[in-house]
């Protein structure tokens, strides 16, 4: 069986994103009751309209911490994903923004959920909240102790940031790949809904592991995308309207998969 039907039950996987309203403690933090429903109804409406797995993400807490989050911030994200995981029968992984890979490997090892997305897992990039190091060493061997089958998917190219020196993307992949023992490696626009370059796949490829396309996916661009990576993580493209802060829309996630698929 190969990692990723191991990890998503699909050679090709199609990911949806759960973006959590502000959990407890962030600044635009209103109810936990009302977190915990959009939470469950954005997981139902991702399985509904046929993607294969989602990762439940912190999207709301900004601004976010550089590193490790609070107590209060990974007692509700542990939560969210329970909840959601009791939703829905896809798999389920975690982002710990803004790269807290040690408590997305907590909540995976507490509920069982089976992955974690990591922005910054080797070297270090500059980002709105300083400069933030991969921790590689530390997030593995925590790994290993709490859930050593849980997947790492590491960015690179990773938005939102700029490299301190900049280096070739095949060797930021590579680096990922074979000194920090990713499996997927994730290729982003520069920000939240931007396209990737199509050429930064080819790249990272090149680092020897699966790759995803991990931000501007659209319906239209979904098909020739999937012909250049393993896999695709979508948030704002099966949103009502398009707009990333939006509800889920299972019509539109249909929609997607139906022109990935067909």
């Amino acid at each position: 069986m190969s990692t990723l039907e191991r990890l998503f039950r699909h050679a090709r996987p199609l990911v949806g994103m759960v973006h959590l309203l502000p959990l407890p403690g962030a600044p635009r933090h209103a109810s936990m009751a009302a977190v915990l429903k959009r939470a469950v109804a954005d997981a139902r409406a991702i399985e509904e309209g046929g993607l294969d797995a989602l990762i439940v993400e912190n999207y709301g807490d900004f601004p976010f911490f550089k590193a490790d989050l609070p107590p209060e911030a990974v007692t509700a994200l542990t939560r969210c994903v329970t909840e959601v995981m009791r939703a829905v029968k896809i798999p389920v992984g975690v982002n710990a923004l803004r790269n807290d890979a040690h408590a997305g490997l907590a909540v995976c090892a507490a509920t069982g959920a089976r992955f974690i997305r990591v922005n910054v897992h080797v070297g270090a990039q500059l980002t709105d909240q300083g400069i933030v190091e991969g921790r590689a060493a530390e997030t593995c061997r925590l790994r290993a102790r709490l859930c050593p089958d849980a997947g790492i998917l590491a960015d690179v190219g990773v938005k939102h940031s700029a490299p301190l020196a900049p280096r070739p993307l095949h060797e930021e992949a590579a680096d990922a790949v074979h000194r920090g023992l990713a499996d997927v490696i994730v290729v982003t626009g520069s920000a939240t809904g931007h396209a990737a370059d199509p050429r930064d796949y080819d790249a990272a490829a090149r680092g020897g592991a699966p790759v995803f396309a991990g931000s501007g996916v659209t319906e239209a661009t979904v098909r020739a995308t999937l012909k250049k990576c393993r896999g695709v993580i979508v948030g704002t493209a099966i949103k009502e309207g398009g707009v990333p802060d939006a509800p889920v829309n299972a019509a539109r996630a249909r929609a997607f998969v139906a022109k990935a698929r067909g």
